[in-house]
């Protein structure tokens, strides 16, 4: 049987692509394996600057395939906890790889599609895709972070609409208030987050590292513990080789060469 999902080395970039088109992509087992392997790929190389996540077919991840949650009401409570922690761990996986995610969102996202993307640390959307908290018209409730994640994006009225209801928020919406990094035209949003890669790339990768980090632990943190943490990596990369670089370019008038020092180490 082909695998519903696969991912692309593209040198400084993976590319995670599911393709379980049948069910409108739809998680599978294979997409979280492939998940966690790319996520674990990227943590491991420093050539690896960034993971984009996209969905074949013109759609992103209709979440949870309904035919096996149907199945699970029959399984012992302690089996459905740790199906749901399955979907948790590549959540998890997703947030804590120390590289940028970006979820290139064609079509739509629905359920646990959502909460995949939100997963990410930034998010390109075609203007016309839509994205749809169906859980409450199964009589389910959101997982994968969802709540959480959207908490921290949305106004609470905008996330009671979509979660309470199951009304479709269109991506023009969610970059009005701020949720998605950025719309672009039908056709376009592949591109558009191999651009932002191509940015990531020329970046400095291990302070971008950083950066997700600190705005990871921004959540939960208070601010006396988060400016301890700010003091913390910033007396780390102060003293590391691309502050040294960054810093003589400025002064030097030119562009760092951030992709050289990494070739270098």
């Amino acid at each position: 049987m082909q695998p519903l999902a696969h991912f692309q080395d593209l040198g400084d970039r993976l590319v995670v692509v599911n393709e379980n088109t049948a069910k409108r992509n739809a998680l599978s087992p294979d997409l979280y394996r492939v998940l966690r392997d790319a996520m674990e790929l990227a943590a491991r190389e420093d050539r690896i600057t960034s993971v984009i996540l996209r969905g074949a077919g013109g759609f992103f991840c209709a979440g949870g395939d309904l035919g096996l949650l149907a199945t699970r009401r029959d399984l012992p409570r302690e089996e459905r906890l740790a199906k749901i922690e399955d979907l948790h761990d590549v959540i998890r996986a997703v947030m804590d790889c120390p590289k940028p995610v970006i979820a290139a969102v064609e079509g739509g996202a629905a359920g646990a599609g959502v909460s995949l993307a939100f997963a990410c640390d930034l998010i390109v959307a075609d203007q016309n895709a839509k994205f749809t908290v169906a859980y409450v018209k199964a009589g389910l409730v959101p997982d994968g972070g969802l709540t959480s994640t959207l908490s921290a994006h949305l106004p609470r009225a905008a996330l009671m609409q979509m979660a309470l209801l199951g009304d479709p928020v269109t991506a023009e919406r969610l970059h009005a208030l701020g949720a998605i990094s950025q719309v672009e035209e039908e056709g376009n949003v592949f591109a558009a987050a191999l651009a932002l890669a191509d940015r990531l790339s020329d970046g400095p990768s291990a302070t971008q590292s950083r950066i997700k980090a600190l705005v990871n632990a921004a959540r939960s943190a208070s601010p006396r513990d988060q400016m301890n943490a700010e003091r913390d990596a910033m007396a780390d990369a102060v003293a590391a080789p691309e502050a040294a670089e960054g810093i003589a370019a400025f002064l030097e008038k030119r562009t760092p060469e951030y992709a050289q020092l990494r070739r270098n180490t």
